[in-house]
């Protein structure tokens, strides 16, 4: 046994205010969510009042437009407030949405008793402050994207002068981490006349947008209850409220914490951290994905864990959904988007059915048996790849059919790439002489095309 120094739990800086002080405040930001929350609770089982959104139906839209009418009679509340409030009980893990069922989240049982749900809930909406706050129409998505990666900067800035900043100062740093990301991607300017005007403000669209993106910025995070906006003598500045406060330090400490996670993957890639964490035990695993992914931006993780997801290798490929559960939320639409590619759709269907609540052992009831067959002989590949003989025996009685002739039929027909190296790979370890040679003849008929 190895005996680990445990690292003392941090304080936050002085001046904090206790916890239940940060979850009165939270509770305060969030109160309107609530009551909306609450109400759809109620209603459940009843057309519910989210906004309509690009994906949907247009004949839902006059039953959401009525919940809407109900709540907003119901709780005093006009339609607008309706539609805000939703969104952050949504954001904020309020409530939950399954199929056209609103669900209360865990964390609308505990709010009136546990302060740390209530913590937590409010970091959920801070941490999605663009999506509470969206940027006008007309503003290239990479301009959006390339603020909301700078933004943590100014958050630190802000922390660190532990008071007001003029907003002029705020524009320079975001200007200066906007460079330093273009650089880090290798964005250099073409060659030509175009270029020799390229620090021009007439040429330099970007530079142009970024006051306005700041502003964007400073707004969305002060809806949130992150920050005031005020004017002063001196022209406008930002302040961070004590929650705003408190949740720079948590991002800070978790990045921190992260930089000692115990097998070292923080500044590794998704692949080589995944390869990492191929021999660990789940919990072990899952606080190695924690600690990666606290390092990154959650968009360019969840790229980075999918595009791993695509490759060959099929136990990273299972590995990445792993990581991918402990995402969570922010990783929804792009896991419902792999749906429709072949080699990510049964990890997709799982991925979305434990999302949605349903037990993981019950899970796999979402997969046709075309896909469950599909998924074995992913599996085994990932076993046979870096596994032992005796765990492909025991991925044999894994399977939904009832047989190995019927299996062998189904896995034949799913047309896996792997399939002959699978079968190849369980004759020869399989014990059973009669077995392994019906094992290898099933495999000889694939690579020749048989039926």
């Amino acid at each position: 046994m190895t005996t680990r120094r445990t690292r003392p739990a941090p304080r936050p800086p002085e001046g904090t205010p206790p916890r239940a002080e940060l979850a009165r405040q939270a509770r305060q930001v969030l109160a309107d969510a609530v009551r909306i929350a609450r109400w759809a609770a109620v209603e459940r089982g009843a057309d519910t009042p989210p906004r309509p959104g690009p994906g949907t139906a247009p004949a839902t839209v006059p039953a959401a437009v009525l919940a809407e009418e109900r709540a907003a009679a119901a709780l005093d509340l006009t339609p607008g407030q309706i539609r805000a409030g939703w969104d952050r009980a949504r954001l904020a893990g309020l409530v939950e949405l399954h199929g056209g069922t609103v669900r209360p989240g865990w964390r609308l049982h505990a709010w009136d008793r546990d302060d740390s749900a209530v913590l937590r809930g409010w970091v959920a909406l801070f941490d999605a402050w663009s999506l509470v706050h969206p940027a006008s129409e007309g503003v290239a998505p990479s301009a959006v994207a390339e603020v909301v990666e700078a933004v943590p900067q100014v958050l630190s800035l802000l922390q660190l002068s532990q008071g007001p900043v003029l907003v002029p100062a705020l524009l320079d740093l975001l200007g200066q981490r906007v460079e330093e990301l273009r650089e880090e991607r290798c964005e250099v300017p073409a060659a030509g006349p175009a270029a020799e005007t390229a620090g021009t403000p007439a040429a330099n669209h970007a530079a142009v947008g970024l006051p306005a993106l700041l502003d964007w910025a400073l707004e969305g995070l002060a809806a949130v209850g992150a920050l005031t906006l005020d004017p002063g003598a001196e022209g406008r500045h930002a302040t961070l409220t004590p929650l705003g406060n408190w949740a720079v330090w948590v991002k800070l400490e978790q990045i921190c914490v992260a930089a000692q996670s115990p097998a070292g993957n923080i500044e590794q890639s998704a692949e080589d951290m995944l390869r990492g964490c191929a021999r660990l035990t789940p919990g072990p695993a899952r606080a190695e994905y924690r600690a990666w992914l606290a390092a990154r931006t959650l968009s360019s993780a969840v790229a980075e864990l999918l595009a791993v997801a695509r490759g060959e290798d099929a136990l990273l490929r299972g590995l990445a959904f792993e990581a991918l559960r402990v995402v969570g939320a922010p990783a929804e639409a792009e896991v419902r988007a792999t749906v429709a590619e072949p080699s990510l759709r049964p990890y997709a269907l799982l991925w979305i059915a434990e999302y949605e609540g349903a037990d993981p052992d019950d899970a796999q009831e979402v997969l046709t048996r075309e896909e469950a067959t599909w998924l074995w002989v992913d599996t085994a590949a990932a076993v046979a790849d870096h596994g032992e003989s005796a765990l492909l025996v025991r991925h044999l009685e894994s399977a939904v059919q009832g047989t190995v002739p019927a299996l062998l039929d189904e896995v034949r027909a799913v047309g896996h790439p792997r399939t002959v190296q699978v079968l190849v790979a369980l004759a020869a370890a399989h014990p059973d002489p009669a077995l392994a040679k019906a094992v290898r003849r099933a495999a000889f008929q694939v690579h020749t095309g048989g039926a």
